[in-house]
């Protein structure tokens, strides 16, 4: 069966050289007699291995000393508790300022207001998600232990292109969606976590990366598995991690690599984006794309057609044509192309040349 182009928001499709390695060391990794599956954490190989995906991802961000690389388990969505869970502890500030700027980040703000004072310095939803005010236009708090956005939201294709000044509070980002897409400045943050099925590697595996001042910090009530203490002291295997999520995640990063690092992602990714965005600009409103021009998001791509009647027969049409997952977010509507680094140009022809076409008998 060829493969198809896979637009899924996630979990989305992986580099096919990573795919095809993966295969060929299934049942015997290196030569082991072992697969990776059935690997002790706590073996020498498997500890190569995570020590080598560690050193690999620094080197590609590059992640300044003074912060710790942690390989977790729970998602993203485990770290909207464990960030004000060891960040608001009794003694810091109990409060923190937090952009909700689209789903995820409100669900992050939920999820924060249960252990901390929650000050919701911007608030997008009146329009829709479909731009982010400038900084001068927020309500900062005074004495926030933190500040928390999600620079880029997959559902409403809403991106930052700008990272938010927060002076001595320590800046978190839910980079989930964005990650390794492009180069950035880690040591403007505090902590930086995101769920690996984007742009990492499979579903299963979080990472986060963090100041070390930070860490330590979690009042006596919070479980060890939700303190990053725990997970920093022990290097990520407290208990058993996610070990092939971990070792595919180590994959990828050797492809990127291979790739030219993140300068030459950057680079494809924009040129993609921008082949996206132009197809429905120049399509005469039969797409539209709901987002404000200066924060669309580069990874995914939310259009909608001139008649909702023919989302159906465009998603029908385009499945035939090999183009999956195009199915827009019920919140939204329509179609969303993510298209993470995975994602290749040829994928974004494909898709530009079938949306023409579709225009073209439909239109």
């Amino acid at each position: 069966m060829a493969r198809v182009f896979n637009f899924s928001a996630g979990p989305a499709a992986l580099p096919q050289p990573v795919l095809e390695q993966a295969q060929q060391e299934l049942l015997d990794w290196q030569g082991s007699g072992t697969s990776i599956m059935e690997m002790s954490h706590r073996g020498k190989e498997f500890i190569g291995i995570a020590q080598q995906a560690e050193t690999d991802l620094r080197e590609l961000m590059a992640i300044p000393q003074n912060y710790k690389v942690l390989f977790l388990q729970g998602g993203a969505s485990t770290q909207f508790a464990m960030v004000p869970l060891n960040l608001c502890a009794p003694g810091n500030a109990g409060n923190a300022d937090y952009a909700f700027t689209g789903h995820w980040s409100k669900k992050a703000v939920a999820e924060a207001k249960r252990y901390c004072d929650v000050n919701v310095a911007v608030d997008t939803q009146e329009n829709k998600f479909t731009n982010i005010p400038v900084q001068a236009d927020w309500n900062m708090g005074d004495a926030a232990a933190y500040v928390h956005y999600t620079p880029n939201e997959t559902i409403a294709g809403v991106e930052f292109g700008w990272i938010p000044e927060t002076g001595d509070k320590p800046l978190v980002a839910d980079m989930s969606s964005s990650i390794l897409s492009r180069p950035i400045d880690v040591s403007k943050y505090g902590i930086i976590y995101a769920g690996a099925q984007k742009n990492i590697g499979p579903a299963g595996l979080t990472i986060v990366i963090i100041r070390e001042d930070l860490i330590g910090h979690a009042g006596p009530q919070v479980p060890a598995m939700l303190n990053y203490k725990t997970f920093a002291d022990s290097d990520s295997m407290y208990n058993t991690p996610p070990t092939y999520s971990w070792y595919m995640a180590g994959l990828v990063f050797q492809w990127l690599k291979k790739s030219g690092g993140l300068d030459a992602m950057g680079k494809v990714n924009h040129r993609k984006a921008e082949k996206l965005y132009n197809a429905i600009d120049n399509s005469g409103g039969f797409y539209r794309n709901p987002v404000a021009i200066d924060c669309r998001s580069i990874m995914n791509v939310p259009f909608i057609l001139k008649d909702d009647a023919l989302d159906k027969v465009f998603l029908e049409e385009s499945k035939k044509a090999g183009l999956v997952q195009l199915k827009g977010h019920r919140s939204v509507g329509g179609m969303r192309a993510s298209i993470y680094n995975a994602m290749p140009e040829a994928g974004i022809d494909a898709l530009v040349d079938f949306m023409k076409q579709f225009q073209t008998q439909k239109g």
